[in-house]
C-alpha cells in the first residue's frame, strides 16, 4: 500500500473511531433523560417497562382523586377511554389538575402495576389536549370500536 494511502486510511479510521465514541458517550449521557410515552391501554397490556422512567397520559377519571389528609399524597386513575391505570403522586398538583381533564404524568411503573408519578402536568385551557394523549385516545377508541372522544369530559 502506498504511504499516502496508508495515511488517509489511518485518518479515516481515527475519525470513525472518535465519532463512534462520541455517539456512544452522548447516548449514555442521554439515557436517563429519555422518557417514552405510553397510554393506559399499552401500560395495562404490559408493553410499558417497569421500574424505568416513562411518561403516561390520559384523562383523570371523575371521582377517582383521593387526597391524603395528613400529607401531599394523592391517588387518582388515568384513562384513555378503554383502559385505566392507578397513579400515585406526592407533591403539589398543578392548579388546572381536575377530574375529567387531561393530564400527563412522568414517573415509573412499579411491579404491582401502579404508576408512581414524580411529576404531573395538566392541560392549559378547555380546548387543549396534549397531542400524545389525543393520539392515544384516538387509537384506543379505534381498537375498541368506541366513538372517538374529543374531550375528557365525555368519558
Amino acid at each position: 500500500m502506498h504511504p499516502v494511502r496508508k495515511q488517509r486510511l489511518f485518518i479515516v479510521l481515527l475519525i470513525v473511531i472518535f465519532s463512534t465514541i462520541a455517539v456512544l458517550l452522548m447516548t449514555y449521557a442521554l439515557r436517563e433523560n429519555i422518557n417514552l410515552f405510553y397510554p393506559p391501554t399499552k401500560i395495562v397490556a404490559g408493553e410499558a417497562p417497569q421500574n424505568t422512567r416513562i411518561r403516561g397520559g390520559g384523562c383523570v377519571l371523575p371521582g377517582s382523586i383521593v387526597r391524603a389528609s395528613d400529607s401531599l399524597a394523592t391517588r387518582f386513575i388515568l384513562t384513555d377511554g378503554v383502559a385505566q391505570i392507578d397513579v400515585t403522586y406526592t407533591g403539589i398538583l398543578p392548579d388546572l389538575f381536575a377530574e375529567g381533564e387531561a393530564a400527563v404524568v412522568n414517573g415509573m411503573l412499579n411491579t404491582s402495576g401502579v404508576f408512581e408519578a414524580t411529576e404531573v402536568l395538566a392541560k392549559h385551557d378547555e380546548e387543549y389536549m396534549p397531542p400524545e394523549v389525543a393520539e392515544a385516545m384516538a387509537l384506543a377508541s379505534q381498537k375498541s370500536g368506541a366513538e372517538h372522544q374529543e374531550s375528557c369530559n365525555k368519558i
